[in-house]
């Protein structure tokens, strides 16, 4: 187990990879009425964990690409509701990164994950 998987309130990299790791914060803020229509869902190389909005830190490799993926699932309203949606590739890199969720589900469902710091 690596020293980030042991710090408290991280999320260990749970996919074969022995290479070296670095930390990845995400930041999901809600936007009022998102809290009660809303759950947050993050995504790490396609495995999904549901997890509370604000910050959430996970483990993650340091020397290839990573799928980060945030979006907002809903079991209410009718049909066609929109399921808001951020995706990006991380290039490789050994330091430490934080990027936050953008969302304005009024505006469609696609969002940004934007680096931050």
């Amino acid at each position: 187990m690596s020293e980030l998987a042991q710090m408290p309130g991280v999320i260990p990299y749970v996919d074969h990879h022995d290479g070296p790791r670095r930390l990845l914060t995400v930041e999901i803020p809600h936007l009022g009425h998102t809290v009660r229509a809303y759950a947050p869902i993050a995504s790490i190389d396609g495995r999904q964990y549901v997890v509370s909005w604000g910050s959430v830190s996970f483990e993650i490799p340091a020397d290839r690409n990573v799928h980060v993926s945030v979006h907002l699932q809903t079991n209410s309203g009718r049909d066609y509701t929109i399921t808001p949606f951020a995706s990006v590739v991380l290039s490789p890199h050994p330091a430490p990164m934080r990027l936050v969720a953008q969302f304005a589900p009024t505006q469609g469902p696609e969002g940004a994950l934007i680096p931050v710091g």
